[in-house]
């Protein structure tokens, strides 16, 4: 968990990055827009993207909810992934593969589908692919 100073002496004190105090300039506000295409553009043209064959920007980041943008090549495989929380993956280019414990759903482009919290999968692109990811969870969890 990331610690941060606190106002006394400096001392530190783990804070939750899904609970932060302050409000986080960009990730929110009472009206985000954005413009899916263009931000996919991006990711497709920053380090990561060429290094690690995947890129992700946090587009929306409230105490209860964050969306998520991630792009990926094909061919790669995140592994291991749960949500503390409910979460939707909403396919905008590409086709994605999604790996359940007992089953593997395919995502293509235009496509959403929801998993319950704490349920793991692994996220696999069938072909250079991006997606939203959306998570919520209670307030005050």
């Amino acid at each position: 968990m990331p610690k941060t100073r606190t106002e006394k002496k400096g001392s530190l004190k783990k804070v939750s990055p899904r609970r932060a105090s302050h409000p986080v300039p960009g990730l929110i506000g009472s009206l985000l827009q954005f413009d899916l295409a263009r931000e996919t553009d991006q990711l497709r043209q920053e380090d990561p993207w060429n290094t690690t064959s995947r890129n992700a920007k946090t587009l929306v980041k409230y105490a209860d909810l964050r969306i998520v943008l991630i792009a990926m090549k094909s061919g790669i495989r995140m592994e291991g992934h749960k949500a503390d929380g409910s979460i939707s993956i909403q396919g905008l280019t590409g086709n994605l593969r999604l790996h359940l414990a007992n089953q593997t759903v395919e995502l293509p482009a235009g496509r959403l589908l929801t998993l319950e919290r704490g349920l793991p999968h692994n996220v696999e692109a069938m072909e250079d692919s991006s997606f939203l990811l959306t998570i919520s969870w209670p307030r005050g969890v």
